[in-house]
């Protein structure tokens, strides 16, 4: 057995997808803005993007309420160079930093935290020191 990729169900695909190639820079592999399912290179693996409405009628969950508010169940993390550098060019964006750049040191790990645009918390950090 072997981890594949990631699959996000995306309530607003289209803004899922943007934030994914044009925010946190990832190349699309497959799929367009217009579609319903896309993937993005990560360097390691792949993370890919499903219209969620399309996924719960694949399996049979469309009856189920959509959304329940609770504390974050999943992070979405990326290694990047410099993470002052990436939350200065995130705010120039005009994406919401949920918790600007942080040193986390029983971590080892600088950290930054924003939100796709379906809510998901994603982690940006890179090593410390």
């Amino acid at each position: 057995m072997r981890y594949d990729y990631t699959r996000l169900l995306a309530a607003d695909f289209r803004a899922c997808f943007r934030f994914y190639r044009d925010v946190i820079g990832l190349a699309p592999r497959l799929g367009e803005e217009t579609d319903a399912y896309a993937e993005f290179e990560t360097g390691t693996t792949l993370i890919a993007i499903f219209d969620r409405a399309e996924m719960s009628a694949a399996v049979g969950t469309t009856a189920l309420p959509a959304q329940v508010e609770a504390q974050d169940d999943v992070c979405i993390v990326f290694g990047v160079d410099d993470v002052d550098a990436t939350e200065r060019r995130l705010v120039a964006s005009g994406v919401p930093i949920v918790r600007s750049a942080t040193d986390r040191a029983t971590w080892k790990v600088r950290t930054l935290h924003v939100r796709d645009p379906d809510g998901r918390l994603v982690e940006l950090n890179s090593p410390l020191g």
